[in-house]
C-alpha cells in the first residue's frame, strides 16, 4: 500500500524540517523516510506481495543508519523472514484486527467512537489532500501504515506532525503489543524511539487511557456535523470495540 503523490513536497520543507521537534536520528532525510516507509510497510497485514519481499525488507532493516530504531526493526525482520506464511497472517489478524487495545487506528485513542473522532479523520485526509497526497481508497486516514507513509513522502515538520499528535496512542498500542508478548511491538518500540519522549503529564493520560479507555460520546449535547456514522460510511464499518481491561 503506497500513497500516490500529486506533485512534489514543497521547496521551503527542507527548512520546515529543521524546526520539526529533534530526535536523535542521524541520518539523512531520505534514510528517514525510508525508514518510516519499512515501519508502514511491516504494519500491514503480510500480503502475497509483502511475503515475497521479505528478504528485501530485512535488507532494508539492515542498511539504515546506526539509531535507536534501527536494532528493533532489524530484529523485526529476522522474526518475520522466518514465520510460516499461515502463522504469520493469523498473528497479524489476532493482534490488530480482533483486539481493538492493539488497533491501528490512531484517532480512537484520543477521541474514541464520537463526533470528534469523525471530525478528526477529516481533518487528516484534508492534511493529506493539502500535501498533494491521495489516501489510499477504502481505508481511514488514521491508519497507522498510511500515517507512516503520509510522514516519510511529506517530510519530518509536516508529515510527522499527526505521529506526533498521537504519539500519546502509539504509546498505549506499544504498551498492549508488549503486555500480549507480539513481535510487533518491536516496530512500535522501533517508531517511538525516533519520536520526542514523552512529557510526564502525557505519560500520566497514557495510564489514564489505559485503565478508562477513551472518550464516550457526551450525552446531551448536540452534534456538530453529522453523525459519525454517516461521515465515516465511505471507509466500512469500524473495528471491534477496544479491550479496555484485562
Amino acid at each position: 500500500m503506497k500513497l500516490r503523490t500529486r506533485r512534489a513536497a514543497p521547496r521551503g520543507e527542507d527548512r520546515a524540517a529543521r524546526s520539526a521537534p529533534a530526535s536523535a536520528w542521524a541520518g539523512s532525510s531520505q534514510e528517514r523516510a525510508a525508514f518510516l516507509r519499512l515501519v508502514s510497510l511491516l504494519l500491514q497485514y503480510p500480503d502475497d506481495g509483502l511475503l515475497a519481499a521479505r528478504d528485501e525488507l530485512c535488507r532494508a532493516a539492515g542498511a539504515l543508519p546506526a539509531s535507536p530504531g534501527r536494532d528493533g526493526l532489524v530484529a523485526f525482520t529476522g522474526w518475520y523472514r522466518e514465520c510460516e506464511p499461515m502463522p504469520l497472517a493469523r498473528s497479524y489478524v489476532e493482534t490488530f484486527d480482533l483486539r481493538r487495545r492493539s488497533s491501528l487506528y490512531l484517532t480512537y485513542y484520543l477521541h474514541g467512537d464520537t463526533r470528534r473522532r469523525g471530525m478528526a479523520l477529516l481533518t487528516l485526509k484534508q492534511r493529506y489532500r493539502v500535501a498533494g497526497l491521495v489516501p489510499p481508497e477504502g481505508e481511514l486516514p488514521d491508519f497507522l501504515p498510511v500515517v507512516c507513509e503520509f510522514a516519510a513522502l511529506a517530510g519530518p515538520a509536516t508529515g510527522e506532525a499527526p505521529l506526533r499528535q498521537h504519539r500519546k496512542g502509539l504509546e498505549l498500542i506499544r504498551s498492549a503489543l508488549r503486555s500480549a508478548g507480539s513481535p510487533y511491538a518491536l516496530v512500535l518500540d522501533a517508531l517511538c524511539a525516533e519520536l520526542p519522549e514523552l512529557s510526564a503529564a502525557d505519560r500520566a493520560a497514557v495510564a489514564g487511557l489505559a485503565l478508562d479507555g477513551p472518550p464516550a460520546e457526551d450525552v446531551g449535547l448536540a452534534p456538530y456535523g453529522p453523525p459519525l456514522d454517516e461521515m465515516l460510511a465511505p471507509y466500512g464499518p469500524p473495528p471491534d470495540e477496544m479491550e479496555v481491561r484485562p
